[in-house]
């Protein structure tokens, strides 16, 4: 994993650390499954939507296993919130990858996300959820926490908490995408203190 440098020249990143690798992925995601089930008392009336772009995958992980452990399908999707965002200019693509084939009405949706950090990706993904109904109730499940808010969201269900400095980035590696499972830690550091 190689350096890589700000447009400020100020900063770069460290080599990452692994934090979770394909097994413990694997074990979190099961946890969190049976978490959810515990907390809802079971599938019924329980959907899953992922928020692109990695945040599907792991959305489907957690779809399958509650599927595999109450031998009921949980119904699972995706959402695109690109045009919801207010911290990024939108690219002007009006292309969506939102895929929700079931009704959202008087569920309760788990949203998912591969890490939480400000809280505007959650945001814009309620917003863009709400336009496809009205829910029962929506959790957030994430796979890391990595603190640092900016608005007033936490998730349901988190697979690892991370204290975390501002500057460093949390990379979450999904087979679908990558080829690999694994969160990988790189740490910011002050490229102008090497003596």
């Amino acid at each position: 994993m190689s350096a890589l440098v700000h447009a400020s020249g100020i900063i770069e990143r460290q080599m990452g650390s692994v934090l979770l690798d394909a097994g413990d992925m694997r074990r979190t995601l099961g946890r969190m499954a049976h978490e959810i089930l515990e907390a809802n008392q079971g599938a019924e009336d329980l959907v899953v939507v992922g928020v692109l772009r990695r945040g599907w995958p792991i959305a489907k992980r957690l779809a399958f296993l509650m599927t595999q452990i109450e031998g009921t399908t949980v119904p699972c999707g995706k959402i695109d919130i690109r045009s919801f965002r207010d911290d990024k200019p939108s690219s002007g693509k009006s292309e969506d990858g939102t895929e929700i084939p079931f009704s959202v009405a008087n569920k309760t949706v788990i949203l998912v996300d591969e890490v939480v950090y400000t809280g505007r990706t959650t945001r814009a993904a309620l917003d863009a959820l709400m336009s496809f109904g009205r829910p029962k109730a929506v959790r957030l499940a994430v796979l890391i926490d990595r603190g640092h808010r900016e608005l007033p969201i936490e998730p349901d269900y988190c697979g690892k908490k991370l204290q975390t400095e501002k500057g460093d980035h949390i990379v979450v590696k999904v087979n679908e995408y990558d080829g690999e499972d694994a969160v990988v830690l790189e740490k910011a550091t002050n490229a102008g203190s090497a003596a």
